[in-house]
């Protein structure tokens, strides 16, 4: 073999490490945060929206969101931000989204009969706060909710599987939270939702 042989061989096992790593780098993110910028937003009468979180992941179980390929509080920030929208720019009113919770919990559960495999509990929390206050710090209104979901799975699920299990929990979570945050919006803080004129009974 002359060297220039051996030089394009070089390249060559170089070129296919390249594309083995940006291979490797693309499966990575297999799943990717849910969008809400298809449905129309929800026009607040105020001058802007801060997003805000107060949620610190603790990185030790039975804690586990930051194994999760999709984040819970990563996707409620782009939920406030595709949702809620500031029509008032006059307005002395400010909506702060206040992320309380955004963790998921691991339990592992003793299989109850013999024979039967153990198996793995986890439980999504999303906990909110959406604040309307003017600003002089007085709160005017305010609604929370905290939404959650379940799910498991034998002990020995491949990292694969769950993670596409996961996915699909952070999903439907958030197709929950969806529609109960708008409800709750349009009834206990419709006064400040442009064009709303639904009068609530109490």
């Amino acid at each position: 073999m002359t060297r220039l042989d051996k030089f394009f061989g070089i390249i060559a096992v170089l070129l296919l490490s390249a594309c083995a790593s940006n291979n490797e780098v693309a499966e990575v993110r297999r799943f990717n945060e849910p969008r809400f910028d298809n449905m129309a937003p929800i026009e607040l009468n105020v001058s802007k929206i801060e997003i805000v979180s107060e949620f610190t992941p603790s990185f030790t179980r039975p804690n586990v969101e930051h194994l999760f390929p999709v984040s819970i509080e990563k996707t409620a920030r782009i939920w406030a931000t595709d949702r809620l929208e500031a029509v008032d720019f006059a307005s002395n009113r400010v909506a702060e989204f206040i992320i309380k919770d955004a963790s998921v919990t691991e339990e592992e559960v003793k299989a109850s009969q013999l024979f039967y495999k153990d198996s793995l509990k986890y439980r999504a929390t999303l906990s909110v706060v959406l604040k309307i206050s003017s600003d002089n710090g007085q709160s005017s209104a305010q609604t929370s909710i905290e939404a959650w979901r379940e799910l498991t799975m034998p002990i020995d699920t491949s990292i694969e599987n769950k993670e596409k299990y996961w996915n699909e929990m952070v999903q439907k979570l958030f197709e929950e939270f969806n529609v109960r945050m708008e409800q709750n919006i349009n009834q206990y803080l419709n006064m400040y939702v442009k064009n709303n004129n639904t009068v609530y009974e109490y």
